[in-house]
């Protein structure tokens, strides 16, 4: 018996099989979820995305510019279709949301944040964070009771991380967004949370300047003294997930060795 034994899950924005998207969605399929849908970009979806779904089984594979609502409606059309279930709306066939999105300019990222455009902030806030209530606006109409969202954001959100930038400001508004989603939601038996990894290796890692340093230091300072992995951040998800989180929403879940709790970090013992 898996602990998602049944269950079914949408994840938007796997962009490659190094991507902590696609971590979860293979651990949600390792753990018994009985389909794993899987959205993203449309120049992604042929080369990348449809392959890693293959591997899974899955042929549930939807392009989305998540910037635009009628692509977002879409996604859920294509889902209630696939599963009409009695009522032939789809009402209840979704049990795991998982979204998984971030955009920000590079030039928003490696200057200071001061100099950020007012495009470039509207941007990174549209992909990074709205695109959360977005989703969730859309989904509510299949999402099952009880069911989970769960989002990903980082402690830039919190504290100031050098080259994080406009995405640290729409990882606040992301967090932000997941504490009234969970409010509104929950009367509907639709938990919402969001998970806070520490530096993974990502192709969305790559694109923050000084990543790389970063993340070499990062053993040394946090309290358990390892670096984090995507197996680390998807065996969160999968607790999200499952009915053992029955009881928890409107929560920012840490998957960074104890980083956070930190005030000065030091190197010793």
């Amino acid at each position: 018996m898996g602990l998602l034994d049944g269950k079914r899950a949408l994840v938007f924005g796997v962009a490659n099989d190094h991507s902590i998207a696609w971590g979860i969605a293979k651990a949600l399929h390792d753990h018994g979820a009985a389909e794993v849908g899987f959205s993203s970009v449309e120049m992604l979806l042929e080369k990348r995305v449809r392959p890693l779904a293959a591997s899974i089984g899955s042929d549930f594979v939807e392009p989305c510019d998540v910037r635009v609502d009628a692509d977002v409606a879409r996604v859920f059309d294509a889902w209630a279709a696939r599963h009409p279930g009695e009522s032939g709306t789809g009402a209840g066939s979704l049990d795991i949301l998982v979204h998984a999105l971030a955009f920000a300019n590079r030039e928003d990222l490696d200057g200071k944040f001061v100099e950020t455009s007012r495009d470039g902030f509207a941007l990174a806030m549209d992909v990074s964070a709205y695109s959360l209530v977005a989703i969730v606006r859309e989904a509510r109409r299949v999402l099952a009771s009880p069911s989970s969202v769960m989002c990903l954001t980082y402690y830039g959100a919190e504290k100031v991380v050098q080259h994080y930038n406009v995405m640290g400001v729409a990882k606040a508004a992301l967090e932000a967004s997941t504490r009234y989603l969970a409010a509104d939601l929950g009367s509907s038996g639709v938990r919402v949370n969001a998970i806070s990894a520490g530096p993974v290796r990502t192709l969305a890692a790559s694109g923050v300047s000084g990543f790389k340093q970063m993340y070499g230091a990062f053993r040394d300072v946090a309290p358990l003294r390892s670096n984090i992995t995507i197996e680390d951040v998807a065996g969160t998800a999968v607790w999200l997930a499952s009915d053992l989180s029955r009881q928890v929403t409107g929560e920012t879940v840490y998957v960074d060795g104890g980083f956070n709790i930190l005030g000065v970090p030091t190197v010793e013992g």
